[in-house]
């Protein structure tokens, strides 16, 4: 195609030869379609997404802002544009990029659209920001492609439903807009395809690039683990890991939490003082110049080794990286090959991962990863159903910019995915929500933030001050109950969670930011703080780092945990074989059900593998069933392999156990019924709340405290319930708690797999390997300190392999 020698003549000045898929790519976008790129990360995607229109561009120049990339993070919007504008300078391409992001000044903004570029890199965010202002539909009218970059990590978000909203309306500017979606680990393909270019397209699926030579290894203890605490932060193999680390290759070292990161970073700093100016720390809660100082660190290859979680997941490209550390087990496939390809991060790349377990059963993990993976087999991301605070953003987004059409707004819902089983009772329930309030908010005149303009036709902000107001809070990402930290000059740090700095009192020294920070005062919800030299074992802990097993990860553990495994069977003998021997093996087809008596009661223990979230829903489940058929209290503990059941002294679980225990039959009323999934729905909705504008968050320097928000909502949530009950946005939240938190969905497939299991039941002298770290969960619960917890788990764990050597002995005799 005559079309594309322009970028022909850029690969071949490069000394390049155009990927197959990159060839096939640029041809379907002149060609005028739409779909989705799959291609490992490395491989040279961004290229194909874009070659296409700058060539179409080159050819057929055009004023005016066309094309929009769509990427989740400021960050890889920066990185973007510099890779971008490579081929534009080197053969003087008239074409213009520019970076719009919450980042971007309001001067550099104004200064945007006043002279466009051809391309914008954005954010979810910044496009809604644009549509909201009042000459929307004059910036993005001459759209003719929207590429959205990791499409896998925003499809399945409420943010990927704020893209697809935002691409609906584009679509009602151009009925010929084209959207490419770009993704290196998804496994249902054709559903995330259609996602991004919506129903009224038939999208185009593009697959290449050589599979990345991923290499992975395990850093193995010396001596396993019979009786494995699944509480461990890994840094019993600290020593081993720094003796493999090469101070001379730059290496990122993943954590799966923030507090993680933090004492792992601590403990390297303190163990290999003289890396200190080649060490840092990147986490999500650090200050944004804090971060992206690192990122420039490891670009430019003045930093060697960056304890990170995954702030840098994503696909900023950090070249000089050669190797990756995962500590501890990523929960999922599709995680661990996104950090593995942050190293080597180009064509022909070879990755380079050690994996690092923080117990013995996670090197069983590690197998179950590489099985999956030689199978192929990744994790789906589904998109969200009907979220409806998201349409009531939407919906005062249009109000604001162009103007809010309900008749072409239910003629884009039906064209978009997510949305396009919406009904005409739930958009006239929305309508009324945004101009009365609903039913119950009549009397408020806040709530009444939409009036209606005879002479247009459309729905307009009932003052500037709300457009204000909604601009202000426009996004789904629910900001958590944060305190600023900044030093005593106010210079900023970072921020931690209210809940945390609330139990500080003054001279109080905590770790945070990879450094030791004394509380000096709290006001206007900043921590000020000053450097100290004193010693802590104090570090914040952040919500959001619950990392369940997914169902595809859970699905190769069953397979893997009773196989052969030849060249380390020698090393897990200890822990398999006292499994074998305290009880038995779980397999793929047989459900291991344990029990145990002890003081504190009768002990049952059951092990789907599913994951905690599943085992969280399934142990309240059970609890009621078994409750129904005679009445008592239960404690429960759960992880990622199973659950604990803890009934009073001779409480006959497997007397009162039959198959309706595995039916799937009413679980959603069952569960509301032992839960209290009041409460849940009442937490969930303050994050709805927010995200439909019925909570403000406050004004820049002048946020609401968490307890504000949280009061403000409850009180909102008091009056829908007792007013209205059917309330659309009350049943979100319920609806979110039981599919997210509770995954009510994989409930139900795990019961209906597990009737077709055999079920054996064992009943225990001391905790098997896989009851013992439910045995600890549950300590960790009662009010024990630290230390306390720890040494009666060293006592546990003796007594027990004293006993268990003791019948082992008995056994051979």
């Amino acid at each position: 195609m005559k079309e594309l020698k322009p970028v022909e003549d850029f690969f071949k000045n490069r000394g390049w030869t155009p990927f197959t898929f990159q060839m096939e790519a640029w041809k379907a976008f002149l060609r005028g379609e739409s779909g989705l790129l799959h291609v490992p990360t490395g491989s040279g995607k961004t290229y194909a997404a874009v070659m296409g229109p700058f060539a179409k561009f080159l050819n057929n120049p055009k004023k005016g802002l066309k094309a929009l990339y769509i990427t989740p993070l400021r960050a890889l919007a920066r990185d973007l544009e510099l890779a971008l504008l490579e081929p534009i300078e080197q053969e003087k391409w008239p074409l213009k990029i520019i970076s719009r992001t919450g980042d971007t000044s309001y001067s550099a903004k104004k200064r945007q659209l006043t002279n466009p570029a051809d391309l914008m890199l954005t954010t979810p965010e910044s496009l809604a920001v644009l549509i909201s202002q009042p000459d929307a539909e004059d910036i993005l009218k001459n759209i003719e492609v929207v590429i959205l970059d990791e499409w896998h990590e925003l499809m399945s978000s409420k943010r990927g439903s704020l893209i697809e909203l935002s691409l609906s309306y584009l679509r009602s500017l151009n009925p010929e807009l084209q959207s490419w979606a770009m993704s290196a680990s998804i496994s249902n393909l054709t559903e995330a395809a259609q996602v991004a270019v919506g129903r009224g397209q038939e999208p185009k699926i593009i697959s290449g690039g050589s599979d990345r030579d991923l290499h992975m290894d395990i850093l193995l203890p010396k001596k396993i683990d019979r009786f494995p605490w699944a509480g461990h932060l890994g840094l019993t193999l600290k020593e081993p890991l720094l003796e493999e680390l090469n101070p001379d290759i730059s290496t990122l070292i993943f954590t799966n939490t923030r507090s993680q990161a933090e004492k792992w970073y601590e403990t390297i700093l303190s163990t290999k003082p003289e890396m200190e100016p080649y060490l840092a720390l990147h986490h999500s809660s650090l200050d944004r110049e804090e971060r992206e100082a690192v990122e420039e660190g490891i670009k430019n290859g003045a930093l060697k080794w960056v304890v990170c979680t995954s702030s840098l997941d994503l696909g900023v490209d950090f070249q000089p990286v050669e190797r990756v550390v995962q500590i501890g087990s990523p929960k999922m496939v599709a995680r661990m090959i996104q950090r593995a390809g942050r190293s080597a991060h180009r064509p022909g790349g070879k990755s380079r991962l050690l994996f690092v377990p923080t117990n013995s059963w996670e090197i069983l993990e590690l197998e179950a990863v590489r099985k999956a993976l030689k199978g192929k087999h990744i994790e789906p991301r589904r998109p969200l159903k009907k979220p409806i605070d998201v349409l009531l953003q939407h919906m005062m987004t249009l109000a604001c910019g162009p103007g809010l059409r309900m008749d072409e707004l239910t003629l884009a819902l039906k064209e978009s995915y997510s949305f396009s089983e919406i009904t005409d009772e739930e958009l006239k329930w929305c309508r009324q929500f945004l101009t009365r309030g609903g039913e119950t908010l009549q009397s408020y005149p806040q709530f009444h933030k939409l009036i209606y303009d005879e002479e247009s036709g459309k729905y307009r902000p009932a003052s500037p001050a709300i457009a204000k107001m909604h601009r202000m809070s426009i996004g789904t990402i629910v900001s958590q109950e944060s305190v600023q930290v900044s030093y005593t000059n106010r210079s900023r740090i970072g921020s931690v969670e209210e809940g945390f700095i609330s139990k500080l009192k003054k001279g109080d020294v905590f770790q945070f930011a990879g450094k030791r920070l004394e509380l000096v005062m709290l006001k206007d919800m900043t921590a000020y703080v000053k450097s100290s030299k004193a010693t802590t074992n104090v570090i914040p802990s952040w919500d959001g780092g619950r990392f369940p097993i997914s169902e595809t990860l859970g699905q190769a553990l069953r397979e893997v945990i009773s196989e052969k495994h030849p060249g380390m069977e020698r090393l897990l003998q200890p822990l398999l074989g006292t499994q074998r021997e305290v009880s038995r093996l779980p397999t793929a087809e047989m459900l291991l059900i344990e029990e145990w008596h002890s003081k504190e009661g009768e002990h049952l223990f059951v092990f789907p593998f599913e994951g905690k979230s599943v085992h969280e829903g399934l142990a309240q489940l059970w609890g009621y069933r078994f409750a129904q058929r005679k009445p008592s209290t239960f404690s429960f503990a759960v992880n990622d392999y199973g659950f604990e059941i803890i009934g009073p002294s001779d409480y006959g679980f497997k007397d009162l156990f039959d198959d309706e225990f595995f039916s799937e039959h009413e679980i959603v009323e069952e569960i509301g019924q032992s839960l209290e999934i009041g409460q849940l729905a009442q937490r969930q909705f303050r994050d709805v709340a927010q995200i439909a504008g019925l909570v403000f968050t406050g004004y820049p320097g002048a946020p609401k405290t968490g307890r504000q928000m949280q009061i403000s909502s409850s009180l909102l949530f008091e009056v829908f319930k007792k007013h209205e009950p059917n309330n659309l946005l009350m049943k979100q939240s319920l609806d979110e708690v039981l599919t997210n938190s509770l995954e009510s969905g994989r409930i139900k497939k795990t019961l209906q797999r597990l009737q077709k299991m055999s079920v054996e039941w064992i009943t225990l002298d001391t905790p098997s390997p896989l009851a013992f770290p439910l045995v600890v969960e549950n300590l960790a619960i009662s009010n024990l300190s630290n230390e306390s917890l720890e040494s009666k788990i060293a006592r546990l764990k003796k007594s027990w392999e004293k006993k268990n050597e003791d019948t082992s002995r008995e056994r051979r005799h």
